[in-house]
């Protein structure tokens, strides 16, 4: 995909659009657009007016399996809106009638990535803040995670089936993933617990460090990139941010047993909910290898669709990241972990 190709159609986009609502813009006054970041799926513009910053974000593909994925990202910031802890969202424009992808303009957030070895108790209590955040059940429009491991096995699965199936795949590593996934079949029945205690809230689910906006300046840590969002429990999210396919994504860093017990300890401060507070443990330790599959499995996936060209954004530092995780050392030593 040209990013040159689809800035210049983004400008041509945002000449015949209305954008009062966004606070600071200027109908008529000149304007540029730049690139801010790639994802897998999704591409942040930097719009900027005169000194004034947004963010318009570009959808190209949904992990959600939903046409209106750019529409679901919005109305999803906008429950969240009142955390303080998110981007303000201004436009949305799903309708891919003037523009090919949907849109998407929130506000510009100047800041560096979370850096796990100074923001961990500021990210434990971002959590907890977004955890606690009163939302009606009934009448929000989050994907419901009704059986969590088994969602997630089911996912992982799917997404397994286009490296099982590829000419590309390395035998060996295809035989352990299918073992894998055969142990994770009957390890599922431990949702038991979550079926039985539920907690539900919005969470994330894809906290990596570069999903985290630190201004030191400022004392402020925001959450960004809501695509995936669900109506879940909270362990989803504090799993995924602690285990080594996640602290790895984006750094060197893997989290120890006495960063992860600090991290759990400032969430449990912070959360109001006594019930949550006793039980928050046994809830992330359930999650940890069912996480570190999902990584795995995406990452089996993306390492086929980046060598046949079904990848539509395509990130240097993405291939390697998904290089080191398809060996075979690798996998087995982050499963041995959990007794596999």
């Amino acid at each position: 995909m040209d990013v040159k190709q689809i800035i210049g159609s983004t400008i041509e986009y945002l000449q015949n659009v209305d954008l009062r609502d966004v606070p600071g813009w200027h109908t008529g006054e000149p304007f540029s657009v730049t690139h801010l970041a790639q994802g897998e799926y999704n591409l942040n513009l930097l719009l900027l007016q005169g000194k004034r910053k947004w963010v318009l974000r570009v959808n190209f593909g949904t992990q959600i399996a939903r046409k209106d994925q750019i529409l679901y990202e919005f109305r999803t910031l906008k429950l969240l809106e009142p955390t303080g802890v998110t981007p303000r969202t201004f436009y949305v424009d799903g309708s891919r009638e003037l523009f090919p992808y949907g849109v998407l303009i929130m506000e510009y957030l100047p800041g560096e990535v979370l850096d796990y070895g100074r923001d961990l108790e500021r990210a434990a209590h971002l959590f907890a803040r977004i955890h606690s955040h009163p939302v009606s059940e009934k009448d929000n429009h989050l994907i419901r995670e009704d059986r969590p491991l088994s969602m997630t096995v089911e996912e992982c699965k799917k997404l397994l089936q286009s490296y099982f199936e590829s000419e590309l795949a390395h035998p060996d590593i295809r035989e352990l993933l299918k073992e894998v996934i055969i142990w994770a079949e009957t390890a599922r029945e431990k949702e038991a617990y979550f079926l039985a205690d539920p907690w539900p809230c919005i969470i994330n689910t894809e906290v990596n460090s570069g999903n985290f906006i630190v201004n030191r300046e400022r004392g402020t840590l925001h959450l960004v990139d809501w695509e995936k969002a669900l109506w879940g429990d909270p362990s989803q999210d504090l799993s995924h941010f602690s285990v080594p396919t996640t602290t790895l994504w984006k750094s060197d860093y893997h989290m120890s047993s006495n960063d992860r017990q600090v991290f759990l300890d400032a969430y449990r401060q912070a959360i109001p909910d006594p019930h949550l507070r006793d039980t928050i443990e046994e809830r992330v330790r359930l999650r940890d290898p069912f996480n570190c599959l999902r990584g795995i499995s995406w990452s089996a996936m993306a390492w086929v669709t980046y060598q046949t060209g079904e990848h539509a954004l395509i990130n240097k530092e993405t291939w390697h990241k998904i290089c080191s995780y398809l060996n075979l050392d690798f996998i087995r030593g982050l499963f041995s972990l959990y007794q596999f």
